[in-house]
């Protein structure tokens, strides 16, 4: 036989073929590297469609055409729907996802995420912008409560934390690409740009694996069996997983309403939804959203658009450090130092514009004129050094978030929710968070307008030190643990090993 050989028999469906490796086991690695990767390209588009009126916000206020010049009723709009939209995504998750499968329900996201940027690349109306804004949120919802999870369930302990921040990392990625191309690129080229990842999702999906999870609770255990030997390799111990899963399996059985009073199911339920719901009360995304707006606002020396890209950029250094260290230094403490870096940030940023607001109420403008600022008005005070302190500020504020509260969110949540709850529940995480999300971007700039900068850095600061105390007093440290053992942790109360001949027996003939 070959070095190369087909996974399986005749008349079962193929993924590819392994190479086949005695001695060197990481080589299985690659096509696990290879099905993250597919998957997370999901993430790509949604960061880039999540951030994409900040550069666009600009362009609209100078549009010949009457019928896309926003004011700020619209603007608040045009930045919010999108929320919305990912709510209604993640809605539909939570009777979809564990009935349609992770990876198929990963692919129909592409769906509404091509048709929504068709429609606002060729709008002539506002109404056409929000349509398009409200179906690549749908898109964003869909991916964020399946991407997690899948890559998770395909994912062994010793690179779960590393492979977990993946989807947070490729988001940044996204956003990053968005600001870059917004530099040279008009609005509705950027529109065009967005459909390419979700292109290439769709048809490298088309060859990778279910989730092996996924295919043993819905009883095909031949599936499960060769998705396990695709993603780790044939020389190793796979069975032994399997066991482990379909052992974890009969234990749960299926979920009915009476189990959401046990331990076990609700405890990593509240704990998911409470940090989804945190994560955005810190305002994370009307701050990525207005990234530009909120520069102007500001004046600080460089100009907005470079600042946002600027930010972008240690955004993305951010997460790849957080994603080096998640397996090491663990979860909770990448928290604990997020919330102080958060917090910090969030003050000095709100310190600083209550100061500039009580000092030069008559030089600065409110934000329904500032997208409409000249040049010459963003370099206001380019020979003043503290008009680096919000540039700075936000920077850490992106850099803090990046580090624990934007990845570890989507990466516990994926390892702590119950599997045979895992579909219904991130997406209930997803809709609070995109809820949550929608609230404070569509009230955001109003506030700003109405009170100044300084009001929502001011709650941003308390939130996040809310985060700090949740992160000590909720959530366990899963760091190297199997999705088993997590379970375990729950159903037994705080103790991760699994006394497997227990289990054993416990499991149904």
């Amino acid at each position: 036989m070959g070095d190369n050989q087909p996974l399986l028999s005749s008349g079962r469906r193929q993924y590819g073929t392994v190479p086949q490796t005695e001695n060197n086991p990481s080589t299985s690695n690659k096509w696990l590297y290879l099905a993250v990767f597919s998957a997370v390209l999901g993430n790509f588009n949604f960061g880039y469609s999540m951030v994409y009126p900040s550069s666009v916000i600009p362009q609209m206020q100078n549009s010949p055409n009457s019928n896309l010049k926003l004011n700020i009723d619209q603007i608040s709009w045009f930045g919010s729907i999108f929320t919305l939209g990912a709510a209604s995504g993640g809605l539909s998750s939570m009777l979809l996802n564990d009935r349609l499968g992770r990876k198929l329900w990963i692919m129909l996201s592409a769906v509404p995420s091509v048709v929504g940027y068709a429609i606002m690349a060729a709008a002539q109306n506002f109404w056409m912008l929000l349509l398009g804004r409200f179906l690549t949120g749908v898109a964003g919802g869909i991916t964020a409560s399946s991407i997690p999870v899948y890559v998770s369930e395909i994912s062994n302990p010793k690179l779960r934390g590393r492979l977990g921040s993946c989807p947070q990392m490729t988001a940044v990625f996204g956003s990053l690409a968005l600001y870059a191309l917004g530099l040279a690129l008009p609005w509705r080229w950027l529109a065009v740009a967005g459909e390419v990842p979700t292109f290439i999702m769709l048809i490298l999906l088309c060859f990778m694996p279910e989730s092996p999870r996924f295919l043993i609770s819905k009883n095909k255990g031949e599936e499960a069996e060769q998705s396990l030997v695709w993603l780790r390799g044939k020389s190793s111990d796979y069975m032994r997983e399997y066991k482990s899963i379909e052992r974890s399996l009969n234990l749960q059985g299926k979920l009915s309403w009476s189990e959401l009073r046990s331990p076990r199911v609700y405890k990593p339920i509240l704990i998911s939804v409470g940090m989804r719901f945190l994560q955005q009360m810190t305002g994370i995304t009307p701050i990525l959203v207005y990234l530009e707006p909120i520069f102007k606002q500001t004046k600080v020396i460089l100009p907005a658009q470079f600042d946002a890209a600027l930010v972008g950029a240690v955004r993305l250094i951010s997460v790849s450090i957080s994603a080096s260290c998640m397996d090491k230094a663990g979860r909770k403490i990448l928290l604990f130092v997020s919330s102080l870096l958060m917090f910090l940030s969030t003050l000095s940023m709100g310190l600083y514009t209550d100061l500039i607001q009580s000092h030069h109420n008559a030089s600065l403008v409110n934000m329904s004129s500032v997208v409409n600022s000249t040049q010459s008005d963003v370099l206001y005070g380019v020979n003043n050094p503290l008009t680096l302190i919000p540039l700075i500020s936000t920077m850490v504020i992106i850099f803090g978030y990046a580090m624990g509260w934007g990845p570890i969110t989507w990466l516990l949540m994926s390892e702590i929710l119950p599997l045979n709850a895992r579909g219904v529940a991130s997406g209930l995480c997803v809709l609070v968070s995109w809820v949550t999300a929608f609230i404070l971007t569509q009230l955001f700039m109003k506030v700003v307008d109405a009170y100044g900068l300084f009001v929502p850095f001011f709650f941003f600061t308390a939130v996040c030190f809310m985060n700090f105390i949740f992160t000590a007093l909720c959530v366990p440290e899963t760091k190297g643990r199997s999705l088993e053992e997590i379970e375990n942790y729950f159903r037994t109360g705080r103790k991760f090993t699994i006394n497997e001949s227990h289990a054993d027996a416990a499991s149904p003939s």
